[in-house]
């Protein structure tokens, strides 16, 4: 029987189960809506709810009994407080969820590491900061290390991705120093390893639930950024992932750490590796301000995209920029307009293409590898035109993406965890 392992994505709507071979075939896939399983979607017993109606889905295809492994990611940043059994103590504060007490951020800033992610309203640290003195605590949880614990029974452990902006060092590979100086109780915070780690066995009364043998190894997670990176089967020094969504996020695979804060650019380590990366405000929704879906896929037809045209656009919504620049002030540039719509479209697709080019070489400046290959995923992946001006902008091979599911990353880090149970002692 071919041994599979599962992987579980809680996203900001529901939650997705992928079971997997060792071979990276998906064999079975379930999802389901937070909605479906009560109206607050910040309740963790929805997203628990979610979680198992998904992992059963996926169960009522493959033999229970080959299942070996699980592992979750979760929403980057999304904190609760827990007491010893692992019930929550308070709702979440989720992912976007700004901590409102500036003068805790004005305290704290000082204190925290100049390249660390923790800074600012929506990090973990602060979030963990105001659940601290939470009646009846023991420790502060990430979303995806709370599902874990749903499986496991253990409500101490985290990955290093999910702790990176509660203040983990990834490079020292420990909570630093510095954070006690903030205020926080450092015994509140979960014990750290590395994505893939095996960390106990499936809880029994876990086990008989969901018809699982309970030798079934609980495997560490990560991000859910992280884990879609996973997906995609980018694994060497300079394998790059540009998600073309709403907006244009750039994720590259590193052999040291890059930290520019300045950029919004942090390097979580995965797989033995550093994954850096920046996020541009052009992206998708420039392009839905002026074309529909409908007509981007006709005008797209009309484009010749070897041919570079007279237009140089720098497309944004509106003044400002993060990545591969940092200027509060930097203004749109969408102008002239030509009077054809698939010329002005060609205009916009090129310059979102410049910024991706540019995005790379920034990443290379500040000490990344230089670009060997580029995955594309997200809503504009699928367009031909745009595949082949950006094609023409980078000059790297452009490689099929395995997988754009998250819960795929993490059934990768299941099965990675997996060999490391295998190993001979």
């Amino acid at each position: 029987m071919t041994p599979l392992a599962i992987g579980i994505d809680l996203g900001t709507s529901g939650a997705r189960a992928v079971a997997m071979t060792p071979a990276f075939d998906i064999v079975a896939q379930g999802a389901s809506s937070l909605t479906d399983h009560g109206a607050d979607a910040r309740d963790p017993g929805v997203w628990w709810r979610a979680v198992e109606a998904a992992l059963e889905q996926v169960l009522a295809v493959v033999e229970p009994s080959s299942v070996r492994a699980i592992a979750v990611d979760g929403t980057s940043g999304t904190l609760l407080p827990v007491d010893a059994d692992g019930t929550p103590l308070a709702r979440p504060l989720m992912y976007s969820d700004k901590v409102e007490d500036e003068g805790l951020l004005v305290r704290i800033a000082p204190v925290i590491a100049r390249d660390s992610a923790a800074h600012g309203a929506t990090s973990g640290l602060a979030k963990a900061l105001v659940f601290q003195d939470t009646d009846g605590i023991a420790k502060v949880l990430h979303q995806a290390d709370w599902i874990a614990g749903q499986l496991s029974g253990r409500f101490d452990t985290t990955d290093e991705n999910n702790a990176l902006k509660t203040g983990y060092d990834p490079v020292a590979k420990r909570w630093p120093e510095w954070i006690a100086a903030t205020g926080l109780r450092p015994e509140l915070l979960p014990r750290v390893v590395a994505p893939g780690t095996p960390i106990c066995v499936i809880a029994p009364a876990t086990a008989v639930r969901f018809g699982l043998t309970e030798d079934v190894t609980i495997v560490a997670g990560t991000t859910d950024g992280c884990a879609s990176f996973v997906a995609t089967g980018a694994s060497e020094p300079g394998d790059g992932v540009t998600v073309l969504g709403s907006t244009l996020t750039l994720k590259l695979l590193c052999d040291q750490p890059v930290f520019a804060p300045e950029f919004g650019v942090y390097s979580h380590r995965i797989n033995g590796l550093w994954l850096a990366g920046g996020a541009s405000n052009t992206g998708g929704r420039v392009l839905a301000r002026y074309f529909t879906g409908d007509e981007i896929a006709r005008l797209s037809e009309g484009i010749d995209p070897q041919e570079e045209s007279a237009l140089d656009y720098y497309p944004l919504l509106g003044p400002g920029e993060r990545f591969p620049v940092m200027d509060a002030n930097l203004q749109p540039r969408l102008e002239p307009r030509p009077a054809s719509d698939a010329a002005f479209l060609k205009g916009i697709l090129e310059g979102i293409a410049a910024i991706e080019k540019r995005g790379y070489d920034r990443l290379a400046d500040l000490g990344a590898p230089a670009l060997r290959s580029v995955r594309s995923v997200g809503g504009g992946a699928g367009n031909a035109a745009w595949t082949a001006i950006r094609q023409r902008r980078l000059g790297v091979p452009f490689l099929q993406a395995h997988s754009e599911q998250a819960a795929a990353g993490a059934a990768r880090l299941a099965l990675k965890g997996l060999e490391q149970v295998r190993e001979p002692a």
